[in-house]
């Protein structure tokens, strides 16, 4: 996707400091530069009034990420960037039915990035994902740039990958897609029985518990509490002890990672 928009050394691309790995790692690879905002601590997405303070002239595209199944604030960054000048590029990947006004997350930037990694909520046999786009030239770079910018057959127009979904996780897809909004739906329903067993039993007064914001969709890819004063590795223990699986997500921001140091960011 940021090949589609020549990203390069020198550009800046902006995106959370909370977030899986590859959506960083997609802008290094290019040699462009990531710049780190933060998050806002209820939706755990990115906070657009930290992406306003970091745009600048060496700015190329903003990064966002629909993280844990609930879009990030698309109004305000639309405005953001339209103002720069500069296109939107969705993180999808744990987000795949997830809405935002009525407006299904990867509709709403210049281009959408899915994942269908067997834990998404629409998960393929192994390594797998796709892309969605809101133009008909992009959509055209994109299917030149899969593969390896060839076209006619040996025929290289520009340096692409090799990028395909194979036939094989493809086929898997199609059988499994007509499920995805009943999945869903029982991803919100466990949600659901999650808020109200904790708040009968009190523990909203101990743990900070995810909520849905306003106009949206939550698809729930994971259901991530905040558990204060340092406790959080001693409750892991004793659910672990219990049989109850968990898992942190994510140990540490992107901002502190050791092959970021060179960017020079603070806790």
């Amino acid at each position: 996707a940021l090949m589609a928009f020549d990203i390069k050394p020198g550009d800046e691309v902006i995106l959370p400091s909370f977030t899986f790995f590859a959506t960083a790692s997609a802008v290094t690879r290019l040699g462009a530069t990531p710049v780190f905002a933060d998050i806002d601590p209820v939706t755990f997405n990115v906070d657009p009034a930290a992406i306003a303070r970091l745009v600048s002239s060496a700015t190329k595209a903003i990064l966002p990420v629909h993280l844990f199944g609930q879009c990030a604030e698309m109004e305000a960054l639309g405005r953001i960037a339209q103002s720069a000048g500069i296109p939107v590029i969705e993180d999808v990947a744990q987000a795949i039915g997830a809405e935002f006004d009525g407006r299904r997350a990867g509709s709403m930037g210049h281009l959408g990035c899915f994942s269908f990694y067997p834990t998404k909520n629409l998960g393929a046999a192994g390594d797998a994902g796709m892309l969605t786009a809101n133009r008909d030239d992009l959509a055209e770079k994109l299917r030149l740039l899969r593969g390896h910018g060839m076209q006619p057959r040996y025929y290289h127009k520009v340096v692409g990958i090799n990028s395909r979904l194979d036939s094989f996780q493809a086929a898997i897809l199609n059988v499994k897609l007509p499920s995805l909004d009943c999945w869903c739906s029982m991803r919100q329903s466990n949600a659901q029985r999650y808020a109200e067993m904790f708040l009968a039993a009190g523990l909203d007064r101990i743990l900070t518990l995810p909520l849905c914001a306003p106009r949206r969709r939550h698809v729930w890819n994971q259901y991530v509490i905040r558990v204060p004063e340092g406790k959080r590795d001693p409750l892991r223990q004793f659910l672990t002890e219990a049989k109850i699986g968990t898992e942190i997500y994510y140990p540490l921001g992107l901002h502190v990672q050791e092959c970021f140091r060179y960017l020079g960011y603070g806790e």
